[in-house]
């Protein structure tokens, strides 16, 4: 056993820096690697590309990442934690192992299933899994017909059995964000089930580097202290076998770490502080000690306490369609003349018998971000109007997009920007947040 475990985190979302993750595998010096794909939205987009395609359904952009460093990684001995695997861990895999294995580099590949309960949701209903949405106490039979995918927060426990079994590479679907981090951990130290500081400590490690740069100095408050953001460095949990932990980043690197832009990550997606929920255990996130030294945050004394006897559903649905356009609208009395463009649109649509399940109008220069928090106005002498409509009617959010540029020669002076042609409608995917007691889940982990 390691007296310490080296984790680092080089992805926060799909879409994240394509260089910090080839950074921590040439020069972090770690020995864990944890990718975060994963957002509710993005399980809706890998579900629409599987059904378009069997083969597809996760996040080819890590193929990528990993045919640039697979060298790298059998090099420095780095083993692959990430959740890449999205809606379709085994094709994940087998994309995976072909790239692999033309390269002629021998690492194991094992994959995490049942996660993806959409297939047989029916069944699960039918045997009595209560699938209310936890927000607002619906029946999930209101949308039971529009739903796009299913998938449940699982916990870490496949991803140590996993590594049990030397893979060096582990591909899951939805296991929680810190569960990445855990996960490992679990592996290494041989923490127990029910030892639930430890696994506190680790969940809370896994939490602070999650989001990747935003507990270095991304994303902070005081973002006129960080230093070099141009070259950032992503974030490395240093963990110890009893739990205590250090977070830290790559020599040479910018950005910054201190008790503020730690804490500012604590902070972040929390419910009650006294009682964070993962499926692995509870964290009292009031309980743990920080002490600040040179870039660098050490924790210690975290608490946890036994889990739920529920999983969290992550479950997304067709909610109608949706369109947004914008024009730039400019001059002397530039808002003043904005919303007497946004008033003759609405009212032509309304006159014509276009009339919305929703509708809303920003004014970006003036409230579009913080509404009426901010009620000063001091003046500008340009503001970009943005309008956008919700409605079950494709034919109504289609109408809407042609009523946008005629504005332009009959309406105010001064209105510019509408280019890209007509807003076209978009469908709307919405999310339904839902529990589902632990017996009705049996997830599988296998080396491919």
């Amino acid at each position: 056993m390691k007296k310490v475990i080296k984790i680092a985190n080089g992805q926060g979302f799909w879409g994240d820096s394509i260089q910090a993750p080839k950074d921590l595998i040439n020069y972090g010096k770690i020995d864990y690697l944890t990718l975060d794909y994963l957002a509710e939205i993005t399980l809706s987009i890998m579900q629409k590309q599987k059904n378009k395609n069997d083969l597809h359904g996760y996040a080819r952009d890590f193929i990528e990442l990993i045919e640039d460093t697979a060298e790298s990684i059998k090099k420095n001995n780095i083993k692959i934690i990430t959740n890449a695997g999205g809606v379709n861990p085994y094709q994940c895999s087998v994309a995976l192992k072909k790239i692999l294995d033309s390269k002629n580099i021998d690492l194991n590949i094992g994959y995490i299933e049942g996660d993806d309960i959409l297939e047989n949701l029916d069944e699960l209903i039918e045997n009595g899994a209560d699938l209310t949405n936890i927000d607002t106490g619906d029946s999930i039979k209101l949308i039971r017909d529009n739903i796009c995918s299913a998938n449940v927060y699982i916990d870490s426990m496949e991803i140590k059995n996993v590594l049990d079994n030397n893979a060096d590479i582990v591909l899951a679907g939805r296991v929680t964000d810190p569960g990445l981090t855990l996960g490992p951990l679990l592996h290494e130290f041989e923490w127990k089930n029910d030892e639930y500081d430890k696994l506190a400590s680790g969940t809370l490690a896994g939490h602070i580097i999650e989001c990747g740069a935003q507990c270095t100095g991304g994303n902070f408050s005081k973002w006129y202290e960080v230093d070099d953001l141009y070259n950032i460095g992503y974030p490395i949990a240093v963990v110890s076998a009893d739990g205590d932990f250090e977070i830290t980043k790559p020599e040479n690197t910018g950005g910054l770490i201190n008790l503020e832009t730690v804490s500012e990550q604590i902070l972040y997606e929390m419910g009650n502080p006294t009682k964070y929920i993962s499926p692995d255990v509870c964290v009292d996130f009031t309980s743990f000690k920080m002490k600040e030294s040179n870039n660098s945050v050490n924790i210690s004394n975290v608490k946890g306490f036994k889990p739920t006897d529920t999983f969290k559903v992550s479950i997304s649905y067709f909610a109608g369609y949706k369109s947004t356009g914008q024009l730039t609208v400019s001059g002397p009395n530039a808002l003043e003349k904005a919303k007497k463009t946004s008033e003759i649109i609405w009212n032509r649509l309304s006159k014509a018998g276009f009339n919305y399940k929703d509708t809303n109008t920003e004014y970006l220069g003036y409230n579009s971000c913080h509404k009426s928090i901010n009620s000063k106005y001091l003046g500008s002498n340009e503001v970009v109007l943005r309008l956008s409509v919700k409605d079950d009617d494709y034919d109504m959010v289609e109408r809407f997009g042609k009523e946008l540029s005629p504005v332009i020669t009959s309406g105010p002076p001064g209105i510019t920007g509408f280019s890209g042609g007509r807003p076209k409608p978009q469908e709307i995917i919405a999310y339904w947040p839902a529990l589902i007691d632990k017996n009705f889940i049996k997830t599988k982990s296998k080396i491919l």
